[in-house]
């Protein structure tokens, strides 16, 4: 089940000429329908209540590192953005997740999770539990949006182009099989299910607007397929640490430690 981070720099469909538009759409979604991390056994195991409370709370745990780091990944695309109009459609995404005010935001709904299970929130907070490859993963993906061209960035969030199919599975999925699970602990993904299709909808439009070679479109596939890898080895990690063998590294959160009465 491992996967690198490497990423593919083929595309899927007319390889041996440009691409038009809704060719180029067709080939970021074959990426998805192959690679997405809906199709993770962890995630089938999570979404079908055949994880006990522990791991489903390593799974929040570790997450919400990669949702605290989503903002941090953001800004550094809004700082690459010489448009006026880019950046304005580009800082709401930071919005979305540290929110207007405290207590207001994506991040905030995401704590609610790990409170519901029972996670210190200063514990999690400080990402001490955190497995290394969780970290290792989250960010390379930051490295990746500061290094890589604005093209590269941009379409690497495309990933949100397959998160409704997720959230519906996982909400349904969760509500329906964990009595420590509810409503109010799964928030976050009650906006995600509108933020993450507007999103998709703008950076899809930049993508297919500005590709307009084989080297773009080459390199916006292998950004989209980084990030696919990203999602996959965060779900490798958990399922390693916490699934089978059951072998969490040194310092990693562990069942039943940090947890309130």
């Amino acid at each position: 089940m491992s996967a690198s981070l490497a990423y593919d720099t083929a595309p899927t469909a007319s390889p041996d000429g440009l691409l038009g538009p809704d060719e180029l759409e067709a080939a970021l979604r074959d990426i998805g329908a192959r690679r997405y991390h809906n199709l993770h056994p962890f995630h089938h195991l999570l979404h079908g209540g055949k994880l006990d409370r522990d791991q489903v709370s390593a799974w929040a745990l570790n997450r919400y590192y990669y949702q605290a780091m989503i903002p941090v990944k953001d800004a550094s695309v809004l700082a690459r953005m010489h448009d006026p109009e880019l950046r304005r459609i580009w800082r709401q995404r930071i919005i979305d997740h540290d929110g207007e005010r405290e207590g207001d935001g994506g991040i905030e709904r995401w704590l609610r999770l790990t409170d519901g299970l029972g996670l210190p929130r200063d514990y999690v907070t400080s990402t001490r539990g955190v497995l290394p490859a969780t970290r290792f993963a989250v960010e390379a993906y930051v490295h990746f949006v500061r290094e890589r061209s604005l093209l590269e960035a941009i379409a690497s969030s495309l990933t949100e182009m397959f998160s409704p199919t997720i959230i519906s599975e996982r909400v349904t999925g969760m509500l329906a099989n964990y009595s420590f699970i509810s409503k109010d602990t799964l928030s976050y993904f009650d906006k995600r299910l509108s933020q993450a299709p507007r999103d998709a909808d703008f950076a899809l439009d930049y993508v297919k607007r500005t590709a307009t070679t084989r080297e773009l479109q080459h390199a916006a596939l292998g950004a989209l397929s980084f990030k696919c890898n990203v999602l996959w080895t965060q779900l490798d990690a958990l399922y390693f640490a916490y699934v089978e063998p059951r072998l969490p590294p040194p310092d990693a959160w562990t069942p039943g430690a940090e947890r309130r009465p």
